[in-house]
């Protein structure tokens, strides 16, 4: 066959193919519409019934919250896993079907003698009414019925229950109301617990058993905050509501605009506050197909949960525990042995921090209860309760003295009393004669930090004559105050806790003999935190350091023995380097070396052989006059002990503030500040060598 005759019937089937393949095309493209009309026609209404029959909604389920671990890793703060019956009832349910459950449940678990006692009379007589609301609608008359709307009719119905009628309910009645109620709590497609405390694995069991028949019930694992160290710091750590008080109510809103359910447990003080938002964790949604009348057919996991992140502290639990222990038995002691003296002193307050770093190692407060008889540890309030802090600030009057350009490096000035016009004369312990910068700290010079007030505040003659009115100019205030601020005094620390506040700033007065007070710490109140801030700044060469809680926040642990990734590292922060120069920082340096290891230092007799032990410590004592007021009334005259410090002095590593309020004025008395200091001092090093 020639090739023209072959290439001839190749083009002759070529249209026979395509047109076969256009009718399979035609007969496909028919199928499909004539399928869709039978969709669209005859079967639409049938399938606009099922999806408006159908509505899907999704509900968030709470994860365990995040734990908290000292910085070696101890746990501070866990979840002591429980049993828990849980209750979500579906859209638009009746108070009839709660019931009927709560009478299912009634047989499985049991209720706390409390929880069935609370019952009031307003609970039973809704029972009464679902179990016989015929028979209670009837006592309405047809009159009333007309001129009440259902929930004035549903009030009144209610009032013509009679007394006997609820007084004869039986036990098992009343078990039935109290599980009703907690069934009541529980908002449309939301876990509320019904029980999670003394739930035995018996009843756990029962429930597991009967889910089919007990629609909403689900027996879960729930989760309590558990503290292996018991009071130690756990106030410090903060509290977390109940699910059965939920939300605050000042706060509900803005909880609600970030995805939390109205029945949530959330940090309410604390660091449980503070880092609620890493600590709560990423909630489980569960999506429920559900039917117009809120019937639920189906439901599946539409975003997995997150259990909370955890918190690894800065602070180091056996120190704390040390500290706390070291705080208590002084307080106690010196109570003890002079009871009448001391009858106002009540509190004793103590932080330790890292003066580079800012990481907090203890903060620790410990309160007397008096009618009790009993030590409380309170370590809020190291961060809170502002004092009276007398001598120990004295290193920040010196450096405002140099900076502000009143006195020199090595200045001296004649140590006696001042007295301004016909005010009280004003003065050291003692007349301590001429003294230079030096002496000043090492001896606690009030004098000197006189004159630093007076020439700042314009009056310049030397020595001052004793008897005249000084010049005084207000704005020194605000410049003394400014050098002050710079360490932390009087102005918020920047901690990583709900709470930083100021201290007690005095009001500014025309009164020079005021600001000579501010000098020496008797008119501006501050908190141990602030205390150890501003002792830290001058230990680390002028840089103020943000004072933290949490070093870093790692994501939840894989298992139960293991840490998990770290998430965020908290890292040193600088707030601000004081404005002064480094060559006179280091003068306050020397200075409060020879506070604590030279001749006529005040700290001397209580540190003086720390350098053989190789602590070498430096800081400042402090003592305020801080008369003791109840009801307005002046009850005693008292006095604040504080101690600054930080070591070893050539290279700090450790700084620590201690405040005693209220002590009574004992001659010889025991100077618990500075036995408080010994003792945290050998406390921290003893651990750090072991």
């Amino acid at each position: 066959m020639s090739k023209g005759i072959k290439k001839k019937e190749r083009k002759d089937k070529l249209p026979f193919r395509l047109n076969l393949l256009f009718f399979i095309m035609f007969i496909m493209f028919a199928a499909l519409i004539l399928q869709l009309g039978i969709v669209q026609i005859l079967k639409g209404e049938e399938f606009q019934k099922e999806i408006d029959r159908t509505v899907n909604d999704t509900t968030k389920v709470p994860v365990p919250r995040g734990q908290i671990y000292d910085r070696n890793h101890q746990l501070v703060v866990g979840n002591e896993p429980r049993y828990a019956i849980t209750y979500t009832p579906a859209k638009r349910t009746q108070a009839k079907e709660r019931l009927e459950v709560a009478e299912k449940l009634a047989k499985l678990i049991s209720v706390e003698v409390k929880d069935v006692a609370d019952i009031n009379e307003r609970l039973k007589r809704e029972y009464y009414y679902l179990n016989h609301k015929e028979d209670v609608i009837e006592r309405l008359t047809d009159e009333e019925r007309k001129k009440l709307d259902d929930t004035e009719e549903y009030d009144l119905a209610l009032e013509r229950i009679k007394k006997h009628e609820m007084n004869d309910l039986s036990e098992q009645d009343r078990l039935i109301i109290a599980i009703k109620k907690e069934l009541d709590k529980a908002y449309a497609l939301t876990p509320q617990i019904v029980k999670n405390e003394g739930v035995t694995a018996e009843e756990y069991a029962k429930v597991s058993e009967n889910l089919s028949d007990l629609p909403g019930v689900n027996a879960i694992a729930d989760w309590e905050r558990k503290y292996p160290y018991e009071e130690t710091f756990k106030s410090l750590v903060g509290k977390i509501t109940s699910q059965e008080r939920g939300l605050q109510k000042e706060k509900l809103e803005y909880y609600l605009t970030r995805g939390y359910s109205r029945n949530d447990r959330v940090g309410i003080s604390g660091i449980e506050e503070y880092y609620e938002h890493v600590l709560r964790g990423r909630k489980e949604q569960v999506q429920y197909t559900t039917t117009k009348d809120g019937t639920t057919i189906d439901s599946k996991v539409a975003v997995k949960g997150i259990a909370g992140k955890d918190l690894i502290l800065t602070i180091d639990m056996d120190l704390q525990k040390k500290v706390d222990e070291i705080l208590q038995s002084e307080l106690q002691k010196t109570i003890q042995k002079h009871p009448y003296q001391h009858q106002y002193m009540s509190d004793a307050m103590a932080v330790v921090m890292n003066p580079k770093t800012g990481e907090l190692l203890a903060v620790s407060g410990v309160l007397y209860d008096k009618e009790k008889n009993e030590y409380n540890n309170a370590p809020y309030k190291a961060i809170h309760d502002a004092h009276l802090p007398g001598s120990s600030i004295k290193g920040a009057t010196v450096l405002a003295g140099y900076e502000s350009g009143v006195i020199s490096p090595g200045q001296v000035f004649h140590d006696r009393k001042i007295k301004i016009a016909s005010g009280a004369p004003k003065g050291s312990y003692s007349d301590l004669g001429s003294v230079n910068d030096f002496d000043a700290l090492r001896r606690s010079s009030n004098v000197y930090m006189f004159y630093i007030a007076l020439k700042m505040g314009g009056e310049h003659r030397y020595p001052f004559p004793n008897g005249e009115s000084a010049a005084f100019d207000v704005a020194a205030w605000d410049e003394m105050r400014s050098y002050f601020q710079q360490f932390g005094l009087g102005s918020r620390t920047g901690i990583d806790y709900p709470e930083d506040p100021k201290g007690v700033i005095g009001d500014k007065q025309f009164q020079p003999g005021l600001l000579m007070d501010f000098a020496i710490g008797q008119y501006d109140n501050y908190t141990a935190l602030q205390l150890a801030q501003y002792v830290s700044t001058i230990a680390n060469d002028g840089n103020r350091v943000r004072p933290r809680l949490v070093r870093e926040i790692r994501n939840p642990s894989p298992t139960e023995d293991q840490l998990g990734s770290v998430y965020e590292s908290k890292g040193t922060e600088v707030l601000n380097r004081i404005d002064m120069s480094k060559s006179n920082i280091e003068r306050i340096q020397e200075g409060f070396r020879q506070v604590f290891n030279e001749s006529q230092g005040t700290s001397v007799r209580f540190f003086g052989t720390s350098k053989y032990r190789g602590y070498k410590v430096a800081g400042k004592t402090g003592t305020a006059q801080n008369a003791y007021y109840a009801d307005g009334e002046k009850k005693a005259d008292t006095e604040n002990l504080t101690l600054v410090g930080y070591a070893p002095y050539d290279d700090p590593e450790m700084a620590f503030a201690i405040i005693v309020p209220h002590t009574g004025i004992v001659s010889g008395k025991h100077q618990i500040n500075q036995t408080i200091g010994q003792r945290i001092i050998d406390a921290y090093f003893t651990d750090k060598e072991d």
